[in-house]
């Protein structure tokens, strides 16, 4: 009597893990930053510098030098030269920048900040001026700390090349997969 249930809840076990299986893998199931949605044309991109309308220095320069190596890295896309050798154009504008204090040490001197950066970003199709994807207002935040006898500029210069790398990896998975 116990081997018929044991065989039973075995078997019944089985079917529902193999139901679930084929579910997933019909229903177009991917691990993050794996698949693309863009269309099959889209094989080449333009990618010029960022617009900087912050006063930050060279942020422009160093969030489209993350955003080309992030999509290069991943191997969806071609970068090219000139806008009129793409299928599609990257277009970027960094509309703010802020370093916020948010702990103090006992000395009243901050030492963890927030940097949040702020973009326009418009993804468009050249061959018929369709916009793949748009954001007005895509935000990435940060934490870092400044230890005690550090220096805040160079920790905060630091801090900005580790955003800006992630700012660039989750706006390309937000480009490609539509999340």
């Amino acid at each position: 009597m116990a081997r018929k249930n044991f065989l039973k809840i075995f078997f019944l076990t089985s079917f529902i893990v193999l139901f679930l299986s084929l579910i997933l893998i019909n229903c177009g199931y991917h691990l993050r930053g794996t698949g693309s949605s863009l269309p099959p044309s889209i094989k080449r991109v333009y990618i010029p510098v960022f617009k900087n309308l912050t006063t930050r220095y060279e942020i422009d320069l160093k969030l489209t030098q993350e955003v080309i190596h992030e999509l290069t890295t991943r191997g969806k896309l071609e970068l090219v030269s000139e806008a009129e050798k793409a299928d599609a154009i990257l277009l970027g504008e960094i509309t703010s920048y802020q370093v916020t204090p948010l702990a103090f040490s006992g000395k009243d001197t901050a030492d963890k900040y927030n940097i949040t950066i702020v973009a326009r970003v418009i993804f468009r199709n050249l061959s018929n001026q369709q916009v793949i994807f748009s954001h007005p207002s895509f935000v990435y935040v940060e934490e870092y700390e400044v230890p005690e006898g550090s220096d805040f500029e160079s920790m905060e210069a630091e801090a900005l090349t580790r955003v800006a790398e992630k700012f660039a990896r989750s706006l390309v998975v937000a480009i490609l997969e539509g999340f």
